[in-house]
């Protein structure tokens, strides 16, 4: 791989984000995510987040800046990640993998918690499904998405979809600019 190879990454980050940006209707969906976040926890529910692999991950770090701290030291704002792992292999030897994420939101979703479901493609059938069990039991679901949008586009509230990319890792640096941007609107509002 050549320098200029190694550039192009960045140029197309740079792309995607620009895109991003350029749109003002991303920094109002933000806002209402964050909003709708604040309402369940001050009205004592919680955040449920959910994805695979590296969103996965992501899902992780938001539950953690919630529970831990962001920017400031505050108290814990509630939020969980459906990442425990006896949970996963559990319901996907007892259930199969596409019900690991809605048996969690089934045993343990509330209304008036907000669902975070991650999935780049908007394809999951594990994040889908976590999303329609949480629509049946008058959660809010807020999507990270990219591409299309894909199935998930179709059933959350709030969509933040990524800018058109061949590639996941462009769609997941989105993701991870959004999430922080939730986690310091949240802990700056509450």
């Amino acid at each position: 791989m050549s320098t200029k190879q190694i550039a192009s990454h960045f140029l197309e980050a740079q792309r995607v984000l620009g895109e991003f940006i350029d749109n003002p209707e991303n920094f109002n969906k933000i806002k209402s995510a964050g909003d709708e976040m604040i309402k369940s926890v001050k009205n004592g529910g919680k955040v449920i987040s959910c994805g695979n692999g590296g969103s996965m991950s992501d899902a992780m770090h938001f539950a953690e800046e919630m529970t831990g701290r962001f920017r400031e030291n505050r108290g814990p704002i509630p939020a969980v990640a459906i990442s425990d792992p006896a949970h996963i292999t559990c319901i996907s030897n007892d259930y199969g993998y596409a019900y690991i994420f809605s048996r969690f939101v089934e045993s343990v979703g509330q209304p008036g918690d907000v669902l975070l479901a991650i999935s780049t493609s908007g394809n999951s059938e594990n994040v889908l499904n976590a999303a329609k069990a949480a629509k049946e039991r008058g959660i809010f679901v807020v999507g990270l998405t990219g591409k299309t949008g894909g199935e998930l586009a179709k059933i959350c509230d709030i969509e933040l979809r990524t800018p058109m990319s061949d590639w996941a890792d462009r769609v997941q640096e989105i993701h991870i600019k959004i999430i922080h941007s939730l986690i310091h609107y949240i802990e700056s509002n509450i």
